[in-house]
């Protein structure tokens, strides 16, 4: 390693150590000032989760509906009215139930942490992930399948 190299990593380390103590100091006050007015800051937080739950399912399903067309194109032809009411439908019920679950977690100061405000976070970033997932998963299936049906064409062309 260099001699700037070394020197710019020390550098690192000492503002990550230096800055840790502050930060902390922060999130300390900033959290029990939250738990100090948690009834205020309910709907807030419940507001944050539905527009979290909103983009992130969002995104999924537009990802999710986009390797669908890919993989099944004649079939997401046919249904894709449905198709997209269905997704539409899915991510609102979703982010919908986790933004009132999350309301209902907040409730009380003196029953947090609260298991099912943890799950329920856990769920609204479980469940994206687990469909990016599986629609990944399904285009790597279809993506595999394509090059040996594409050979396949090519070498009928040419005979």
């Amino acid at each position: 390693m260099s001699r700037f190299g070394s020197e710019r990593f020390r550098e690192i380390v000492f503002l990550v150590i230096g800055a840790s103590t502050p930060v902390g100091i922060l999130a300390v006050n900033g959290s029990a000032f939250i738990m100090q007015h948690l009834s205020q800051f309910a709907i807030g937080i419940a507001v944050c989760a539905l527009i979290s739950g909103l983009s992130l399912n969002g995104l999924t399903a537009w990802v999710v509906l986009g390797r669908a067309e890919r993989f099944a194109p004649q079939l997401f032809a046919e249904y894709r009215i449905w198709l997209v009411c269905a997704a539409v439908l899915i991510v609102l019920l979703t982010a919908g139930v986790g933004a009132y679950l999350t309301y209902l977690s907040m409730q009380r100061p003196d029953q947090l942490p609260n298991l099912y405000a943890v799950l329920t976070a856990l769920w609204l970033l479980f469940l994206p992930v687990l469909l990016t997932f599986v629609a990944r998963k399904l285009n790597g299936v279809h993506s595999r399948t394509e090059p040996a049906a594409a050979q396949g064409e090519v070498a009928v062309r040419e005979s």
